[in-house]
């Protein structure tokens, strides 16, 4: 298959592909798109920038034009999403895709005024776009009604379950109709998503467009080994010199994220935090900065970043490594996008050499080691047979690699103000655990908490 057409797309919505300059269907929209027309239920792995938005959004559009119902509009399409970005930008393509037909469609999402999106949700609407918060807030309040869904899509299943969503999944799959066509997609396939996708698709076609299978031959990869203390001087050091316009910079934690923010501010370097803490309307000004060109830098953790798709990206760096591997080719994926180059530098201090081992075994490769900078600390180089991760003691604190050098006085800092690691990335660096609790809305320790019947708490601070 080598066009649009081919897939057996209506002409209306082939018109649509076309304003919008596409011309080739990519992998993951050639492998969805027919079994999808079929009425086949469609279980996919494949991250954010593959095109899987245009995968679901095109079949859900040319079902319900062949279907089209009389009366009322009831809600005949949900799209679940982890991220108020992500559900902005899906609710965005349905706009585009959709715009020669009689269709309406709306995101809603926490961190905003309920009232406009009820108002919306009382003159009937076709396709809901959600996040899992705010849906079932307002579904206890009577607003949303699931009964008559025909297409069910759940968008970012894997980081749906890092953030906790798990218990609202089941909530609302419990509110579906049984007889519906469904859709999962995952950047990454763990057993915990198999089980998940095993309890609601119905003989599903696998789809697999995964990471490792995706090429990144545009992009530049290159790794640098130094000490923590340095990492903010080498980033401002490389942002000058190649006189960076459009870069997103990832960190583990949000507290981070700010920090490097007024840390770049003070080298006279523009940036924008964008994470989970930050409320709607200040993501929604980093993110128009970032795209617009008047804010450069943007400094974003993997769970507020995914949804961000701006052309243009020439430079990702990890300031802090990931400790999801599968993370990093998520990241890197940021740039070289629609046929262009770019490149994805990594910073490895001697804490994180075990993230280092478990990306490369990933990936199948060594990345290139950059050794020309100042700051090049071999201490922070991977042993021979090192294990990938971290070392946990029978305490269960994390440690340093077992095999890293002995800590000296530059070090040691670093090992009394241990790191703890969640599977978002996103745990405190501070050593508050009060704190830590209040601002981690996916700390394993508050699941039960987040999950409660209270839906506005969550509104707060879901992504």
């Amino acid at each position: 298959m080598t066009d649009f057409q081919s897939l057996g797309l209506s002409k209306t919505l082939l018109k649509a592909v076309e304003d919008e300059g596409y011309t080739t269907p990519t992998p993951v929209q050639q492998l969805s798109i027919p079994p999808l027309l079929d009425g086949r239920d469609v279980l996919g792995v494949a991250q954010t920038g593959t095109g899987k938005t245009a995968a679901f959004a095109l079949p859900v559009l040319q079902i319900m034009e062949r279907r089209r119902t009389q009366g009322k509009r009831y809600i005949r399409a949900l799209i679940l999403s982890p991220t108020r970005e992500l559900a902005a930008q899906i609710d965005e393509r349905f706009d585009a895709y959709s715009k020669n037909m009689d269709i309406r469609h709306r995101v809603i999402f926490g961190g905003v005024k309920q009232n406009p999106q009820v108002r919306a949700l009382n003159k009937g609407l076709d396709i809901l776009v959600a996040t899992p918060g705010r849906l079932l807030d307002l579904i206890g309040q009577g607003f949303v009604d699931l009964s008559n869904v025909e297409f069910f899509v759940l968008d970012e299943a894997d980081r749906m379950l890092d953030m906790g969503f798990i218990r609202d999944i089941e909530k609302v799959l419990k509110l579906l109709p049984k007889k519906r066509q469904n859709l999962l997609f995952s950047a990454t396939m763990p057993k915990s998503i198999a089980k998940l996708a095993g309890s609601f698709l119905n003989k599903a076609v696998m789809v697999d467009v995964s990471p490792k299978e995706m090429t990144v031959d545009r992009i530049e990869q290159k790794i640098m080994f130094l000490r923590k203390a340095d990492k903010r001087r080498l980033l401002v050091q490389l942002i000058k010199e190649q006189k960076v316009e459009r870069g997103i910079v990832f960190t583990r934690t949000k507290h981070g994220a700010n920090r490097l923010v007024k840390q770049l501010g003070q080298s006279n370097l523009s940036a924008a935090a964008i994470h989970g803490n930050k409320s709607q309307g200040a993501r929604t000004r980093a993110l128009a900065g970032f795209k617009d060109g008047s804010v450069p830098i943007l400094v974003a953790t993997d769970i507020a970043s995914r949804g961000i798709d701006v052309e243009g990206i020439t430079h990702v760096f990890n300031y802090d490594l990931p400790n999801e591997p599968e993370s990093y080719v998520h990241r890197i994926g940021r740039t070289a996008r629609a046929g262009r180059s770019g490149i994805a530098y990594a910073f490895c201090d001697d804490s994180e050499s075990g993230y280092l081992v478990g990306i490369q075994q990933l990936i199948g490769q060594e990345i290139p080691v950059d050794s020309q900078h100042e700051f090049h600390f071999i201490g922070a180089i991977p042993k021979p047979g090192q294990k990938p991760g971290k070392v946990k003691d029978s305490s269960g604190t994390k440690k340093r690699p077992r095999n890293s050098k002995s800590n000296n006085n530059s070090r040691g800092q670093n090992q009394r103000r241990p790191r703890r690691d969640s599977n978002n990335n996103q745990g405190s660096r501070g050593g508050n655990r009060n704190n830590n609790n209040r601002n981690n809305n996916n700390n394993n320790s508050n699941s039960n908490h987040r999950r409660g019947s209270n839906g506005s708490n969550r509104n707060r601070n879901e992504n």
